[in-house]
């Protein structure tokens, strides 16, 4: 009789130890949370991105889930504001109960994310931000799927230098995804002997770019490198042109591509964005065809940059689950994703080790066409 009971408790001890391992696993279902701005001036980032990871978890779900299991997205509204996230993130874990993260938005709410993660050990797998400062030092728990900011930096610079401009200036956003950018032209810029002829700086979530616009006018720059959000940056290109100044904009992804063509209209015609995922209006490759098809059988034919790095943040995030077997475990699913080395997703590298969480280091230069629509 003793013994039983030992046994029993033993049992018990077990089985709460494995149940605590599997936290958001079920028989049938695993969950996965996501922070990212679902309201505000960034609201078309975190919605889009979530619309793009939906269309393939749909497709996963209808075949049957990963491993026997279906995929659940859990989502919370932070607004693109730091405070916000750390409250949302922490409902998501000690809350819903989430087994993993994905596709969160922003640098600084990225930075803020980045203490919580790290205590509780919570993979996260594509945060929509280029930032250094989320790359360096290496994180266990985090895996990019996109290239940085100093890649997209440097090829706007390189592009810009390859045609002879050289009186180049930076508005950015005052916090840290802005500094993060101002970096990247920097040092990509220092590579080649030049510095920014001006700067000029708006706060998060703000459209007063007054002072930025005199500052970086008053020096007469050929182009204007943007390191904002889609409505900060509209409201400058707009405000530039009124007093008619007639260089080039360029920008990097994180300003949502479509969001900012839209807040433009006409005024978007000859502003240049740099990407780091496939051009998703034209299927020219097996990940853009799979893109369209999915997004289409939700009923969303809106195809656009930020859903395509939402659905490939669902494709390498679900790769790693398959990858991490029945027995599912947080640590398991990091072995599973450092085991994608040089995975071709139908025409979109990606790369991870036990050493290196980068993912990608695709770019790519697009420009909004008199209709709006975007041209490579």
């Amino acid at each position: 009789m003793n013994i039983r009971r030992i046994l029993v408790a033993v049992i018990a001890l077990l089985t709460a130890g494995f149940g605590s391992a599997q936290t958001g696993v079920s028989e049938r279902e695993v969950l996965i949370g996501q922070v990212a701005a679902m309201t505000g001036p960034a609201a078309q980032l975190g919605q889009r991105m979530q619309a793009g990871m939906q269309a393939y978890f749909a497709q996963v779900n209808a075949q049957g889930g990963v491993n026997g299991r279906t995929i659940k997205l859990v989502a919370r509204d932070d607004g693109y504001e730091p405070a916000k996230t750390v409250e949302s993130l922490k409902a998501l874990i000690n809350d819903d109960k989430v087994f993993a993260l994905a596709g969160t938005v922003g640098t600084p709410t990225g930075l803020a994310a980045l203490p919580i993660v790290t205590a509780e050990k919570v993979p996260l797998v594509g945060m929509f931000t280029g930032a250094q400062a989320l790359r360096e030092p290496f994180n266990r728990n985090i895996f990019h799927v996109r290239a940085s900011y100093f890649d997209e930096t440097e090829r706007i610079v390189q592009h810009l230098t390859t045609l002879g401009i050289k009186k180049i200036a930076v508005f950015y956003q005052n916090d840290a995804y802005g500094k993060a950018g101002l970096e990247g032209v920097e040092r990509a810029l220092a590579k080649r002997q030049m510095k920014p002829v001006a700067t000029g700086t708006v706060e998060r979530n703000s459209v007063d770019v007054a002072k930025a616009l005199d500052a970086i006018l008053k020096t007469e720059p050929e182009a204007v490198v943007q390191i904002s959000a889609y409505k900060s940056c509209a409201a400058f290109i707009k405000e530039a042109r009124a007093k008619s100044y007639g260089g080039q904009f360029f920008n990097v992804s994180f300003v949502g591509s479509q969001a900012l063509a839209n807040e433009l209209g006409p005024a978007g015609q000859g502003v240049v964005i740099s990407q780091v995922v496939p051009f998703p209006y034209v299927a020219s490759s097996q990940i853009v065809r799979d893109y369209q098809q999915h997004m289409t059988a939700t009923g969303d034919k809106n195809f656009d940059f930020s859903s395509m790095e939402g659905y490939l943040t669902a494709r390498v995030l679900t790769e790693g689950l398959r990858r991490a077997g029945r027995a599912l475990t947080r640590d398991g699913l990091i072995a599973g994703l450092e085991s994608m080395r040089e995975v071709n997703l139908g025409g979109f590298m990606v790369n991870y080790s036990a050493k290196n969480h980068m993912g990608s280091g695709f770019t790519d230069l697009t420009l909004i066409g008199r209709d709006g629509r975007f041209v490579r």
